[in-house]
C-alpha cells in the first residue's frame, strides 16, 4: 500500500515520542481487561489506550468504544464510511488514525487501490460520482470548517437526509479521535506491520 493512504507525514519532523509517557500497567480491572483484549486483537496495546485512556475515568474510554459501535448502525456503505474517516484523518494528519484505517481496510478486504488514491479522489477512476461528492464535502468541512452550498447540493443529490447526517457524524467523531492523538503527540502504531508479522 502506498505511503499509508498518501498522507503528508513526510512533512512532519521525526517523532519525539508521546507528550505523556505510556502507562504499561493500568489500575483497575476494566482497564487491565481492555489492555489484555487489545493485545490479543492487535498484537500490542494501542498507544491511545496507554497514553490517554489509562489516565481517564473508564466512562471516557467507553465513549470511544461507543463511537465504534454506532458506526455499525450507519446506512452508508462501510467502505464509504471508512473513506470518509480516512480522508478526515489524512487532512488532519493524524498518523495513528491513518494507520488504523489502513489496518481496517486490509482486515475487511476493501479496495486498496481506492484508498491509495484518496489524495486524487477528484480525478481517479476508482471513485464513483457519489463518493467524489461526499469526499469533496468532507474535505471542505474538515479543511475550511465550512461548506460551499454548491458542494452540499451536489452531495445531497446522491445521499438521503439520514446519510448526509451520517457523513457529518463521521467527520465530527473522527475529529475527536484525531485531536486526541495529535494533542498528545500519538503517532502511528504501525498496526499493518504488526498484522503482517502475525500472518
Amino acid at each position: 500500500m502506498q505511503a499509508q493512504l498518501n498522507h503528508p507525514s513526510a512533512m512532519l519532523p521525526d517523532a519525539i515520542g508521546t507528550f505523556l509517557p505510556p502507562i504499561e500497567k493500568p489500575k483497575g480491572l476494566i482497564m487491565k481487561l481492555v489492555f489484555y483484549f487489545t493485545r490479543r486483537q492487535f498484537g500490542k496495546v494501542l498507544t491511545p489506550l496507554t497514553v490517554f485512556a489509562a489516565r481517564m475515568p473508564v466512562a471516557f474510554g467507553m465513549f470511544y468504544g461507543k463511537v465504534n459501535s454506532l458506526d455499525k448502525k450507519l446506512t452508508l456503505p462501510p467502505e464509504t464510511a471508512l473513506l470518509i474517516r480516512a480522508q478526515v484523518a489524512r487532512i488532519n494528519i493524524c498518523l495513528f488514525c491513518i494507520d488504523a484505517a489502513q489496518w481496517f481496510l486490509l482486515k475487511e478486504s476493501m479496495n486498496e487501490a481506492k484508498f491509495d488514491a484518496l489524495g486524487q479522489y477528484q480525478t481517479n477512476a476508482n471513485f464513483s460520482a457519489a463518493e467524489r461528492a461526499a469526499l469533496e464535502y468532507v474535505t471542505e468541512l474538515t479543511r475550511d470548517k465550512k461548506v460551499n452550498p454548491d458542494t452540499f447540493a451536489r452531495m445531497s443529490g446522491y445521499y438521503s437526509e439520514r446519510q448526509i447526517c451520517e457523513i457529518v457524524w463521521l467527520v465530527a467523531s473522527e475529529h475527536v479521535y484525531n485531536i486526541t492523538n495529535i494533542g498528545l503527540n500519538i503517532h502511528s502504531d504501525m498496526l499493518c506491520d504488526v498484522g503482517n508479522r502475525k500472518k
